[in-house]
């Protein structure tokens, strides 16, 4: 009979990954970096422990979107006051809010619990090609 090993938040062992963004689906990309922050790449993928990895994404300004989402899509946030809801189409998003674009692209597909709020800690999301992460020793992770 098989076992089924459950992870504990102690035996966690995290890598770093590297994602260069260029010329990469917006889509695609989200998805790839939420499958590696929960730890579903991994055999020991338990649901109710973080057992993710870190993941640096580089080169946010080079992502592209298919189709024309860019004057049809439009991302909105409330300040809770009145008259306070923001319209952003995502034309705007890309090109002044780079890595809010792509942060909120990724926590949209990590789970809305305090779980996901820890997994979501997890991401670091770039402009340019350069990150303050070397010493942690990032491998390089491939998107399509």
């Amino acid at each position: 009979m098989r076992q089924t090993t459950m992870l504990k938040p102690s035996e966690v062992v995290r890598t770093w990954y590297v994602v260069d963004a260029t010329d990469a689906t917006l889509g695609r990309l989200s998805t790839k970096v939420a499958t590696v922050l929960r730890g579903k790449h991994k055999p020991t993928y338990t649901p109710n422990v973080d057992c993710g990895d870190y993941v640096i994404v580089i080169n946010a300004d080079k992502v592209k979107i298919s189709g024309d989402q860019d004057f049809k899509k439009f991302y909105y946030s409330h300040s809770q006051w009145p008259n306070g809801l923001r319209v952003r189409s995502t034309k705007v998003m890309r090109e002044q809010y780079t890595v809010e674009w792509v942060e909120k692209a990724i926590k949209g597909m990590l789970p809305h619990t305090k779980l996901g709020d820890v997994q979501r800690k997890h991401v670091f999301v770039y402009e340019g090609p350069d990150h303050p992460h070397a010493a942690q020793k990032p491998v390089e992770l491939k998107v399509k």
